[in-house]
């Protein structure tokens, strides 16, 4: 396989190199990228410009070489036949731009940025091949094992992971097309490395657009907001292990004593690498209690952590920063009001979404992972809840966990749960920002939030319910990958009238502007930008409300009351879930 790649340098006629890729061959073998600055043949002079120079050099200095490249880029004229795709090497460009930078700047920060407009067809890491008859992999062919491109370009992607992880390297992926292009194949090219990855439906998008330019943003000093080539130490004091990491990075095989045989996410170390970071960076560290059950806890005892980061920063000076954290040693037996007061439940929710992400993930998305969650929360509730013995009514939650359970019943609803009508890499996609955003964000994609705005008082947050979408409301949604304008019945027929023209009717044009004002605000800070969608009652987009509001309201749902809008599905309302997990948790038998 051959790949081509273009010399930078500002002189009107540029060359052209062909790579071959392939088994990897001594340095200097034709058609194999050497280390830089490598000794040339015997009885030749060196090269006035290394490979550094060659094809890597700062943009002030090939600007120009690069505008002009880009202008000269053109669709390409070969014909396609007839029920075919176009043959795409995608895996041997990456081969290509792994192998020059690994080269080049081995262990020194780099980003690879892939622009992916379709899926690879040709050559290795191929995802699906070249005749439009056969369709790419979706679920059901994944689960009857019917995938045959899958799991051979899955293991050529793990592959170039390897070689980025080492190098502390990462790769951005953007993908914009109109079908799958093998984010679920790449997963670990860009989970492993701390990429970017950013899917839309076109180039041309403004979420594509305005999502790469803030890739780029900068601080106060003109640096670049993100780091490169780091690693992250975590040291503990007596009394806890290590039991892993849930986040976007890879192991970097350091194992000692204070590493737990117990592995929850990316274990089996005390140390883990990050081809590169930014502000947003977000992990989750597990540790297990190691001291053994029905130990007295010392009086006033703490355990301590500490987090050792390095990373190379954007001005190319390396920096090191040391937390040092500690908590209170409480007994379960005597203290537990204690240990419920500290609790935080939006963290908790997002540490166990992580989890259960991950789980699944590894178990081929069985039901396994939904019942591990339904284990864990009635457990939860078992020990923190106040209740008499096979008495569901008498099951109360303090307010510290009352928000729990709602959480758990969206995560078990959610994409990153649930992947019937989502495709394996927008799964793979939706599972990467989850991993990557801090909790905030994150309980947004697990319980969305909404917004009402009506004539009849200032905008307020409502239920994430059937009974909060009314006539006269608009519903301004949040689900993270979403903002979603929705007008109610009757504010889409005011509209269709042209109410908001009337200067006598000014009240009804600034209640249509508010949402908008708002989402704008919305759209401006998040990475990678949201899809905008605005819909109306009885729209085709106003699927994507209906399907996160919990269903209160349905066809055979006895919880139906008079208001809202009803939802056709056979999921069970938040109602019924509580009611099966108090009597659970309360049970005598469980």
């Amino acid at each position: 396989m051959n790949g081509g790649i273009e010399e930078l340098f500002s002189s009107p006629e540029n060359d052209d190199f062909l790579f071959f890729i392939g088994p990897r061959g001594p340095p200097g073998a034709p058609g194999v990228l050497g280390a830089p600055g490598g000794a040339p043949p015997p009885g030749t002079a060196p090269s006035i410009h290394a490979p550094t120079n060659k094809f890597l050099q700062p943009i002030s200095e090939c600007d120009e070489s690069i505008n002009d490249l880009i202008d000269q880029i053109s669709v390409d004229r070969w014909p396609i036949p007839q029920g075919h795709r176009p043959l795409r090497a995608t895996g041997a460009a990456l081969a290509v731009a792994v192998t020059l930078l690994e080269s080049c700047f081995p262990n020194t920060g780099g980003r690879i940025m892939a622009f992916i407009g379709g899926a690879c067809t040709h050559g290795p890491g191929a995802v699906v091949g070249e005749e439009l008859k056969n369709p790419i992999r979706s679920w059901n062919s994944i689960k009857e094992d019917n995938a045959p491109y899958m799991k051979k370009a899955t293991k050529f992607y793990d592959g170039l992971a390897s070689r980025v992880v080492k190098n502390g390297h990462a790769v951005d992926v953007y993908s914009c097309a109109l079908d799958q292009t093998g984010l679920h194949e790449m997963k670990n090219l860009y989970n492993s490395s701390g990429g970017h990855v950013v899917m839309g439906d076109s180039f041309n998008s403004s979420l594509f657009k305005q999502t790469y330019q803030r890739s780029f943003e900068k601080d106060a000093a003109g640096n670049l907001k993100m780091g490169f080539n780091a690693t992250m130490e975590v040291k503990v004091g007596g009394g806890i292990k290590i039991e892993g990491v849930l986040g976007c990075c890879a192991s970097g095989n350091v194992r000692n004593a204070n590493v737990s045989d117990q592995e929850m996410g990316i274990g089996g170390t005390c140390q883990w690498k990050f081809g590169a970071i930014s502000p947003r960076t977000t992990i989750g560290v597990v540790f297990e209690i190691a001291a053994q059950h029905g130990t007295a806890v010392p009086q006033g005892g703490r355990g301590m952590v500490q987090f050792v980061t390095q990373y190379q920063h954007a001005d190319g000076r390396k920096r090191i920063r040391v937390t040092t954290t500690c908590r209170s040693w409480a007994d379960m037996a005597t203290q537990q009001p204690n240990i419920a007061y500290g609790f935080d439940q939006e963290a908790a929710a997002v540490a166990i979404a992580r989890l259960a992400s991950f789980r699944a993930s590894n178990e081929n998305d069985t039901p396994e992972a939904l019942r591990w969650l339904d284990r864990s929360l009635i457990r939860l509730c078992q020990k923190f809840g106040e209740y008499s013995k096979d008495d569901p009514n008498s099951f109360r939650l303090s307010d510290k966990f009352s928000l729990f359970p709602q959480f758990m019943f969206h995560l078990r609803r959610s994409q990153f749960l649930q992947v019937f009508n989502n495709s394996p890499d927008e799964t793979a996609y939706y599972r990467h920002i989850l991993f990557s955003e801090n909790v905030l964000e994150s309980t947004t994609m697990i319980q969305p939030v909404l917004f009402s705005y009506s004539l009849n008082g200032p905008p307020e947050p409502v239920l994430l319910d059937t009974s909060s979408i009314l006539p006269d409301r608009i519903l301004l949604m949040d689900d993270y990958f979403h903002v979603l304008i929705y007008h109610g019945q009757h504010i889409a027929a005011w509209r269709k009238q042209g109410f908001q023209d009337n200067p006598e009717h000014s009240y009804f044009k600034m209640l249509l502007e508010a949402p908008v004002a708002d989402a704008s605000s919305i759209l401006q800070e998040r990475f990678p930008m949201p899809r905008y969608i605005v819909t109306e009652y009885d729209g085709s987009q106003a699927r994507f409300l209906l399907s996160k509001v919990n269903p209160s309201l349905t066809h055979n749902n006895p919880y139906a009351n008079d208001g809202g809008a009803a939802v056709f599905t056979d999921d069970v309302s938040l109602q019924v879930f509580m009611e099966h997990l108090k009597k659970l948790a309360s049970s005598s038998s469980t």
